[in-house]
């Protein structure tokens, strides 16, 4: 965990290396194709794991350098798992369109945890699936990392069985399960952010809701009505808010992904934030605890055969707000000394003593999440024990527009 007070300005060495290691990204489009990335990619392809970090989820361009990136993975050094932060169950539906072209993109991410529901992933999914009709014996596969979880047809399983089995109970249930599912469309810790939270904490709603059924007879309906409603309160419990912040051990997602690669032998993406990518554990903004994200489980199962990149940004539009220049102690500023609209630099390269210290050293990077607000810019950061130690690629856009957002399904 690192401190403003701990993080020292880069010295004028460190400004000349970033800018003389710095290699041009033409061009953030995923359907672009050129070189401009061939270098990176070839340090890239020898991995047995790639981690594709975003520092927040709201730009177009970070996101669109990762989907180039993967492409390119995919297509000369063939990885086929892609892993993406959600849960086991909305994986496994989006694996299956992928896979067998059953029903349709937006279908498919229609129970998807709230920032895969993009156009732009819209789009990627439907590349997959192009690409695995093209080779049928040779697939993409996707995998949601985190554990199953609830989703908004487990509210209606508990609602439907006490409409058939306790009608007595099915209005106390409702005023318990009605507020706290619009969690599946904005997230509890978000919504508090916002100001149209309804008061009392969703986990307590759900621990309600689950105990009404407690008190019902043993029969198979109720055993799977108790067993959606377990995974309601699950969900709800282990929110950022369930738990009152970021901190947390993410050793259950990296687990499912390392018994996938040993399972399959694939070579596999890893999408995620920068903070879940990281091959160390961390400190998030001002929120005190420590973050082990999946990628620090997997680099010590992997090694260096994990390889880590972070894509960040210096400013611009995220859609919800308008993100300014990052403050001077920051990686981002540091990258945004170079005078390009995208690059990406190798922290592996060799470089003088001073850079290597600078590399070695705590660092802090610019994150955004859905509670931003840029009047508090400032505690929109993450740190890491040292840079090198975090990340082996950083990747770097001048200016950000928004991703598209699917509309919004119903509760």
């Amino acid at each position: 965990m690192t401190s403003a007070s701990s993080i020292a300005r880069p010295s004028a060495d460190v400004t000349a290396w970033v800018r003389s290691a710095a290699r041009p990204v033409v061009d953030t489009e995923p359907d672009y194709v050129g070189k401009d990335l061939d270098e990176l990619v070839e340090t890239l392809g020898s991995a047995t794991i790639v981690g594709l970090g975003e520092s927040t989820r709201f730009s177009r361009q970070t996101y669109g350098v990762r989907e180039r990136l993967f492409r390119a993975l995919v297509g000369r050094h063939g990885f086929r798992g892609l892993a993406i932060q959600d849960s086991a169950r909305s994986g496994e539906r989006i694996d299956e369109y992928v896979r067998t072209g059953a029903g349709d993109p937006e279908s498919a991410l229609a129970g998807a945890w709230r920032p895969l529901r993009t156009a732009e992933m819209v789009d990627t999914l439907a590349r997959i699936r192009l690409f695995n009709q093209q080779h049928p014996d040779d697939p993409i596969r996707v995998l949601g990392v985190e554990p199953p979880r609830a989703e908004p047809s487990d509210y209606d399983a508990v609602l439907d069985y006490l409409r058939q089995a306790a009608p007595d109970r099915l209005a106390r249930a409702e005023t318990h399960l009605n507020p706290i599912r619009t969690a599946h469309r904005i997230d509890e810790h978000v919504q508090r952010h916002q100001g149209i939270h309804p008061g009392r904490p969703f986990a307590e709603h759900a621990r309600d809701a689950l105990a009404l059924l407690d008190e019902l007879p043993d029969t198979a309906e109720h055993r799977r009505a108790r067993a959606h409603a377990r995974l309601i309160a699950d969900f709800h419990e282990q929110s950022v808010a369930g738990q009152g912040g970021f901190a947390r051990d993410e050793r259950p997602s990296a687990e499912r992904v390392i018994e996938w690669q040993r399972a399959t032998g694939v070579k596999i993406a890893f999408w995620d934030g920068i903070a879940h990518v990281s091959a160390q554990a961390l400190g998030v903004g001002s929120a005190a605890g420590e973050f082990r994200g999946t990628g620090s489980h997997l680099r010590d199962h992997f090694g260096t055969d994990y390889v880590t990149v972070a894509i960040g940004f210096h400013h611009g539009d995220l859609g919800m707000a308008e993100a300014p220049r990052p403050r001077p102690e920051l990686v981002d500023a540091v990258l945004g000394e170079v005078d390009l609209p995208a690059f990406f630099v190798d922290l592996r390269t060799a470089a003088t003593e001073s850079v290597d210290t600078w590399r070695r050293a705590p660092a802090e990077l610019r994150t955004i999440s859905g509670i931003y607000d840029p009047s508090k810019d400032a505690e929109a950061h993450m740190g890491v024990p040292s840079l090198t130690g975090a990340f082996d690629i950083l990747v770097h856009i001048r200016e950000t527009s928004p991703v598209h957002w699917l509309p919004a399904p119903s509760e």
